[in-house]
Parts: structure tokens; C-alpha cells; sequence
């Protein structure tokens, strides 16, 4: 079998308000629980386990790929939430989004200052 990412744990304050956060914004099923973790299921199989944090939330990124549609969508409800957006991965472009690759892309934050963005073309695409 060819290695695949199967989950990655996603550290946050309030591990369920973390996981609906995800799952509202990006238009997913509501996530299951599994021991410590609120488990956000992806598309592809790979799954984004909210756990509780014990103390500070290290901040990480995590890219989305999805399709036209999705983008709008995901778009759609980001601004509905009056949430800030970035064109590019260090937020100096506020309210706008890329075209990188002949697609479409933006970063927003989550509640713990994780790095989200979405993307409708692979890097290189």
C-alpha cells in the first residue's frame, strides 16, 4: 500500500466549538467523537482530530483543496461570518483572494488562529 495521510491531530481551546467551526465552514457532515478527539472527516479519508489543548494552541496550516463550486460556497460562508480573509499566507492582502495556478485560493483563521486556506488547484497545478 502506498503511504497515505490517514488524520492529523488539530490542537484547539474548545475542541467542539473547533470542530463545528470546521465542519459549518466547509460544508461537512457534523463530526463524530473518538476517545479525546471531535474527528472532522475529509472527502479523500483523511480526518482533522480536534483534541483539547492543556495548555497554549500552536498554531498550524492546513490547505483544502476543493472544487469551484466548493470555493464559492466555502467563500460565501466565510463572509456571512464576517470572518477576515487573505489572498496570500502571511495576510497582507485583506478581502482578496488569489488566482495561483489558474485557480482560486484564499486563507482565513480559525478560532485558534490556525491557518486555513482553500484552494481549487493543486500548488504546481
Amino acid at each position: 500500500m502506498p503511504v497515505q495521510l490517514n488524520h492529523t491531530i488539530v490542537e484547539a481551546r474548545d475542541r467542539d466549538a473547533t470542530a463545528r467551526f470546521l465542519v459549518d465552514v466547509l460544508g461537512l457532515e457534523p463530526a463524530g467523537e473518538f476517545g479525546p478527539f471531535r474527528v472532522v472527516e475529509l472527502a479523500n479519508g483523511v480526518s482533522l482530530d480536534v483534541i483539547q489543548a492543556d495548555g497554549d494552541v500552536h498554531p498550524q496550516h492546513y490547505a483544502f483543496l476543493v472544487s469551484e463550486a466548493e470555493f464559492d460556497e466555502i467563500w460565501a460562508r466565510i463572509k456571512d461570518r464576517g470572518l477576515t480573509y487573505w489572498a496570500d499566507p502571511y495576510h497582507r492582502h485583506a478581502g482578496r483572494i488569489n488566482t495561483n495556478d489558474g485557480g482560486r485560493g484564499l486563507y482565513w483563521l480559525d478560532p485558534d488562529g490556525h491557518n486555513l486556506e482553500i484552494i481549487t488547484v493543486p500548488y504546481g497545478g
